[in-house]
């Protein structure tokens, strides 16, 4: 208990220390608009108050709490973001950041931050300004919003998308390549011939994930979807969304327009059912004796 409220006191007296309440004379143009020097200054205090502890005062992923985080803080003065619902490296909307500044990132140390829409904006807009080569400027263009296509199953053809899904995942997009199978090689094989596609499964870790190099000076590693916590979802239709856009910076490229739209619901159903497998230990113990026994 009293280290704990040592440790509450020394964050405290360390954002005290560093705040200067007007650090911005003027606004700046960021994303293409005009952003006031009050609303830079209330992000800025903002910031101090809930950020500094992981992102760091300089915002490069090194704040007093970040050693020994994994994954890492982000690093703000890239102006790498690897959750936005636009196309892969294209520059976030402001919705962005507030659905993850909203909702956190599940799985990490990014938490939920219950603040109001104005003290919101205001930080949001303040983070910007750690990657003015990103941000500043006139000419700064907003990344590109798909229409999210109509679920063609629903909870009443849930059953027809898994079954679908398993196949996209292991022979469509053949997302074995990075992540890890969750089918045998014998069944991978059929599927494979009934589509007429040649698909590699002896490979030594195909039962394996396989580590990407990113963006963000650390290797990257994809998540096991029957065990790791996906950081950005929240149900299927989010799941699309991230299937459709990627994740930046990571090596997961978007599938929009790759896969088609019902092949795209499918495998986000087939995800949200290896979660499911994996919340259920004896469930997830079934399958990993099965794909044992493949290997």
């Amino acid at each position: 208990m009293k280290l704990s409220l040592i440790l509450v006191l020394g964050l405290f007296l360390f954002a005290s220390c560093v705040v200067e309440k007007q650090p911005f004379r003027e606004g700046k143009i960021l994303g293409g608009k005009q952003v006031s020097a009050a609303t830079l200054n209330l992000g800025y205090t903002t910031y101090v108050e809930y950020c500094i502890q992981c992102h760091g005062m300089d915002g490069k992923g090194n704040g007093p709490s970040a050693k020994g985080l994994l994954p890492p803080p982000r690093n703000l003065t890239q102006g790498l973001y690897k959750f936005p619902w636009v196309p892969y490296g294209e520059l976030p909307h402001d919705e962005d950041f507030a659905r993850i500044i909203r909702h956190g990132l599940n799985g990490s140390a990014m938490l939920k931050w219950d603040i109001s829409d104005e003290r919101l904006d205001a930080v949001i807009q303040y983070i910007k300004t750690y990657a003015p080569q990103t941000w500043e400027g006139k000419d700064k263009v907003l990344g590109t919003k798909f229409e999210l296509p109509k679920d063609p199953f629903g909870d009443t053809y849930e059953h027809i998308a898994i079954e679908k899904g398993r196949k996209v995942y292991h022979v469509t997009a053949a997302c074995t390549q990075c992540h890890r199978a969750y089918a045998t090689r014998e069944e991978v094989q059929g599927w494979a011939k009934e589509a007429g596609a040649d698909i590699d499964t002896t490979a030594a870790d195909y039962f394996q994930l396989k580590s990407q190099d990113g963006e963000y000076n650390y290797k990257i590693l994809p998540p096991d979807f029957t065990y790791h916590p996906l950081r950005s979802i929240t149900d299927v239709q989010s799941i699309v969304q991230r299937l459709m856009y990627g994740v930046t910076g990571s090596g997961m490229p978007g599938w929009k327009d790759v896969v088609a739209d019902d092949e795209l619901w499918a495998l986000a159903y087939y995800v949200k059912h290896l979660q499911e497998t994996g919340a259920n230990l004896t469930e997830r113990n079934k399958l990993m004796d099965k794909l044992g026994g493949s290997q």
